[in-house]
């Protein structure tokens, strides 16, 4: 293991309160937590694990370049993985792709001066679509250690990390074969952190335990490369772990990785994490068919409705009984969530690969060409509050949190390409 230190971008702190009861908020959808403070984001689709802000107090949108941006860090390397805010401290993945590395780094939350940057692995970075890059998992956290997925060597590895950027434990989860790219992030649910490889030789779901790193289970998974990364929700009364795609939707029991149901309900790839309503889950996919569907999740294997729109990459937003959906084409949709009833449709422009967030009652799209589009959650009609860019290039999704907005671009300067985190939000 090699660990750089010294100045550049991100830092930590106090986890002394569970997620303010999101839980009365939220009761159908939120399972368990580990302890983290609602100032944070600490994982892939953030505290509430459906790409919502837990309080949308201070956040500009639209924002503007000049007068909101507080600082921007230069990020070595590449990687499509969001931020991961914790405390005082800013974690990302990210892929120095001439050398095959992959490698972990914190930034200070307050002023973007890197404190760390730990080589996780020194060689052997997967990649193969344009689109998909060597570190493109997002970190989480349990406010005491680290977790994140690389795919190297013909293997997906999960590794954790102390905050000070030790290697505490790694597991492999499979072997790999690469098709488009590797971008399934960690998930923690209790005591447990899981991690997912679907692959054309058949791939694994394992359970580990957080602390020790030590196999709690491990059940095999169908032999078709797809991408979305685990998720516990609790829906119909208990908590399900929930994996889409493979031509199926399967539901784990979280603690011992039963199957409790499982139904014929996707696509082969998909790369979407699901959101739900509390009694559905939603499947979408684009290949080999465009898929977008709603399941019960009660055990029944019903398969509510279903279209054939291409909701392949970005993942889906549910609020207040309707899903709202940025399509790759650059157009986004609002569907009745319990009925598949299209509300509208319309186009914002430019290809779309990041994931929304919702902001109180706005939707935050963001394009490859990094253009930002804020949308009223409405479903009465598209209505396109502002608009705003900063760079040149954005695979990774949005980060919201304690006001501020992280981005994670790429700008395109002297011929070179150079990511940066940008950090928005009011002086």
């Amino acid at each position: 293991m090699t660990i750089y230190r010294g100045p550049h971008p991100f830092l930590f702190g106090n986890w002394m309160c569970w997620i303010p009861i999101v839980l009365l908020l939220f009761p159908s959808s939120i399972a368990s937590y580990p302890k983290l403070s609602d100032r944070d984001w600490p994982w892939w689709r953030g505290p509430n694990l459906d790409g919502s802000v837990v309080s949308d107090k201070d956040v500009i949108l639209p924002w503007d370049s000049q007068r909101d941006v507080r600082w921007m860090a230069d990020l070595p390397g590449r990687g499509h993985g969001s931020p991961t805010v914790a405390g005082e401290m800013i974690f990302l993945a990210t892929c120095d792709e001439s050398q095959g590395s992959q490698s972990v780094i914190a930034l200070d939350r307050q002023t973007g001066q890197q404190r760390w940057n730990t080589v996780v692995h020194a060689s052997g970075a997967m990649l193969k679509n344009p689109k998909s890059s060597g570190a493109s998992s997002t970190v989480a956290t349990d406010g005491e250690r680290l977790f994140i997925n690389f795919a190297t060597g013909g293997k997906v590895i999960l590794t954790a990390l102390s905050l000070e950027g030790d290697i505490l434990w790694q597991h492999t989860v499979c072997d790999y074969q690469i098709h488009q790219g590797y971008g399934a992030s960690p998930a923690l649910y209790e005591d447990i952190v899981y991690a997912v490889a679907d692959t054309k030789g058949g791939g694994a779901i394992v359970a580990l335990d957080r602390v020790t790193g030590k196999l709690l289970w491990q059940q095999s998974r169908p032999s078709d490369p797809n991408y979305p990364s685990p998720i516990v929700l609790k829906i119909a009364g208990k908590a399900q772990l929930i994996l889409t795609g493979c031509d199926t939707v399967t539901s784990y029991e979280p603690k011992t990785g039963e199957i409790l149901w499982e139904v014929s309900g996707a696509t082969t790839e998909c790369v979407t994490t699901t959101v739900t309503d509390g009694l559905h889950v939603y499947s979408s996919g684009g290949y080999p068919k465009n898929h977008l569907a709603a399941i019960r999740a009660d055990g029944s294997r019903q398969v509510v409705w279903e279209n054939g729109e291409r909701v392949y990459v970005p993942s889906m937003l549910i609020h207040q009984g309707f899903l709202y959906t940025v399509l790759d084409a650059g157009t986004v949709a609002c569907w009745n969530s319990a009925t598949g009833e299209m509300m509208w449709k319309g186009r914002l422009g430019g290809d779309m690969s990041s994931s929304p967030v919702l902001v109180g009652n706005k939707i935050y799209a963001i394009n490859e060409r990094a253009e930002g589009f804020v949308i009223e959650a409405n479903p009465r009609e598209l209505k396109v509050l502002g608009k705003c860019s900063i760079g040149d290039e954005m695979f990774a999704s949005p980060v919201v949190c304690d006001g501020r907005i992280y981005l994670r671009v790429a700008f395109h300067e002297q011929g070179g390409r150079r990511e940066r985190l940008v950090c928005i939000g009011p002086r």
